[in-house]
């Protein structure tokens, strides 16, 4: 960014600030992007594992914690993280403010653990650079717009509420610092030679965090794409140029599989023996939605005396909820029951060039099959193929796929 004036957000996770050493580094880095004359806002996370202590702590509570409370409790992480880094930037003679979610103006919906932003008021934030300060923002939070209660945007929060500030301030870029360099081809801690990618598209980042990448919320891609924020994923700890999250160039397409995703994250939920008549998957589908609970894949098979199996995957945090709530649907559609499996996996390839070559998701079946990997189900886009498996052959599924599709470096 050096040359032009700009105004650049900067985005921080928990491992980057997980003590106060790490903090002070951080500090340094806000340093030299002031002093190149750059504007700054920073948005932090909780420090290191700070917001997973406080769910477990909740917890130990209560099995089922209040979310609105528990809301509460998760926001004070960062509000932590933002005076720490705050101190640490003045002792370095920088001037800084810390704003919480809703002193940043960050109104939300009501759905309290997985809120979704509505509007931003940035006027104070704004203020307070014309000032001459760093703004460092709390990420992961906000204020419901009906009722002002503090709301959390779900995991990876942060990443979103950086890319939403870069789109209402607006910034001229949008850098998302974390502990790994860029995103890679594939999880380098399962296949040691997966390549860091220098540019990748909107579409394919979504799905690559839809998917299960862990690099960005997939919610924060789509509100990039949306407003057209350039992201720039980089390492906290080293200077090296991470990846840069842009909009599609013809030159993509060029390149059948970009990438290669996982997500164990995942349960299947399966309906047994469903009454084969209209409306029934509405009143299935409809409950969990009630829920406000993301069904992601589902599969119906085919009839057999007019009954069929229902199965679908849900965050596997949401199937003791999903099953308790469809156990009741069950008895009154007249349904065998309800059953669940923890012990799957998600693998999937992602690229723009599927829109322009045919054959791909062949390959990909012929692989995992080569390997004796069972297809549980499947499910596709425009851009990606994915298929569930048993849990234990996820780290072969991923090596078996990035060397099909030739992406070592």
């Amino acid at each position: 960014m050096a040359g032009a004036m700009a105004l650049v957000v900067q985005k921080y996770g928990g491992s980057s600030i997980a003590d106060a050493a790490k903090i002070k580094g951080v500090a340094q880095r806000v340093a030299l992007t002031v002093k190149d004359g750059h504007g700054v806002v920073v948005v932090v996370s909780a420090m290191g594992k700070t917001t997973d202590g406080l769910i477990h702590l909740a917890h130990e509570i209560t099995p089922r914690p209040n979310e609105r409370e528990l809301d509460i409790l998760l926001a004070t992480g960062e509000q932590v993280s933002i005076a720490l880094l705050a101190m640490a930037i003045e002792a370095l003679g920088h001037k800084a403010r810390s704003f919480t979610g809703e002193q940043a103006g960050i109104r939300t919906d009501a759905a309290h653990t997985r809120a979704r932003i509505v509007g931003i008021d940035g006027d104070k934030v704004r203020r307070a650079l014309d000032d001459g300060h760093v703004a460092i923002v709390a990420g992961f939070q906000g204020v419901a717009a009906d009722d002002g209660d503090v709301t959390t945007l779900g995991r990876g929060g942060s990443d979103l509420t950086a890319v939403a500030l870069a789109a209402a301030l607006p910034a001229d870029v949008c850098e998302i610092y974390t502990d790994v360099d860029g995103v890679y081809t594939a999880d380098p801690s399962i296949v040691p030679e997966a390549r860091k990618l220098d540019r990748i598209s909107y579409d394919e980042m979504l799905e690559m965090a839809s998917l299960g990448a862990r690099v960005l919320q997939s919610r924060s891609v789509e509100f990039a794409k949306k407003y057209g924020v350039p992201v720039h994923v980089r390492s906290t700890f080293k200077p090296d140029p991470g990846t840069l999250v842009t909009r599609e160039d013809p030159n993509m397409e060029a390149v059948v599989v970009t990438g290669i995703a996982h997500d164990r994250s995942q349960a299947k939920v399966t309906i047994r023996r469903v009454p084969d008549r209209p409306g029934i998957a509405a009143q299935v589908f409809g409950t969990v939605a009630e829920q406000g609970i993301v069904v992601d894949m589902i599969v119906q098979n085919v009839s057999r005396d007019g009954n069929s199996d229902i199965s679908f995957t849900v965050p596997r945090t949401d199937r003791g909820k999903v099953v308790a709530t469809l156990a009741e649907v069950a008895r009154r559609i007249g349904a065998e029951g309800v059953i669940h499996d923890d012990r799957i996996a998600k693998v999937s390839i992602v690229g723009v060039g599927m829109r322009s070559h045919s054959g791909v998701a062949a390959r990909m079946f012929q692989a995992l099959s080569a390997e004796g990997i069972n297809i549980q189900m499947i499910s596709t886009s425009e851009i990606a193929v994915s298929c569930v498996i048993e849990d234990k052959y996820t780290e072969l599924a991923v090596r078996a796929l990035h060397e099909t599709f030739q992406l070592a470096a």
